[in-house]
């Protein structure tokens, strides 16, 4: 292969710099109304804050009433509910797409399909009818019916990332394993499961993130204070009459941070299952 010349190099590497540069500057931004004590709305170019103090910081974490701290019932509901929808939409997809990757049965065409179709409409459309539901079986105000919408809101996704990706296992190894008298049951558990690991951990990082991102359903669903998740406390420092950006930036950095965390922690299983749950193979 030809060696690209020094100022080809040069120039894709200040192109890779201003990009990010460009990239990073809003969240430069938002790390200095977050430490900056004024909590006004800065408008200077210089993402450098001029004064630093975690005051922003300190009133987020330090929200309470008189029933207790509201920050911390907030943060464990963001997590109860992440967790948990990602233990129930993995649980469903994996079992619905490995049905539908082993099995040929009268609809199944049509369900990967419908499934598809649920992808192309927001949230917001089936905020109705998902409401009447909850008020049917008094799930509302209540972290399960947030848990039960956000799963079957990320199985589409998950059942495709998944079939595409048991799609690529070699049936030989479920054949062998039935010859040595494995049920399907034991065959699943001990031989799909493990292989198809790269998969389940995006799916798994999927469905975390729809519950821990998601504002509209849980700001219509819930009405407690003390079972707000911690995008619907956000939207708190924004009134009709007044911003506390201070607090807002200070409340989007710590937002973010569990999920940056869990990102990095997943990335190599993150670009694997995407790059083999692409391919049928």
């Amino acid at each position: 292969m030809r060696t690209p010349s020094t100022l080809r190099v040069i120039l894709a590497h200040l192109a890779l710099v201003l990009i990010t540069i460009v990239t990073l500057y809003p969240v430069l931004q938002v790390v200095k109304m977050a430490l900056d004590p004024s909590g006004d709305f800065s408008m200077g170019i210089s993402p450098i804050p001029e004064d630093v103090s975690l005051e922003n910081f300190k009133n987020v974490v330090s929200t309470a009433d008189e029933k207790g701290s509201l920050f911390t019932d907030q943060l464990i509901n963001s997590l109860i509910v992440s967790v948990a929808t990602s233990i129930v939409g993995v649980t469903l997809a994996a079992t619905a797409a490995y049905a539908m990757s082993r099995w040929d049965f009268p609809g199944k065409n049509q369900a990967m399909g419908a499934f598809l179709v649920t992808q192309m409409f927001p949230g917001v459309v089936m905020a109705i009818p998902l409401y009447i539901l909850l008020d049917t079986f008094q799930l509302l105000d209540s972290l399960t019916g947030l848990v039960l919408v956000y799963a079957t809101t990320s199985v589409p996704f998950s059942v495709w990332t998944l079939k595409g990706y048991f799609d690529t296992l070699p049936v030989a190894l479920e054949e062998a394993a039935l010859l040595d008298g494995c049920s399907r049951w034991t065959i699943f558990r001990k031989i799909v499961l493990p292989l198809a690991r790269p998969a389940l951990a995006v799916v798994a990082l999927f469905s975390f993130l729809t519950a821990w991102n998601e504002f509209i359903l849980a700001a219509t669903f819930m009405n407690d204070p003390h079972s707000y998740t911690l995008p619907v406390v956000l939207q708190g420092y924004v009134t009709d009459y007044s911003t506390q950006w201070g607090n807002f930036a200070a409340g989007s950095l710590l937002v973010s941070l569990p999920v940056i965390v869990l990102f990095f922690a997943l990335q190599k299983h993150f670009v694997e299952g995407l790059t083999a749950g692409g391919v049928k193979g």
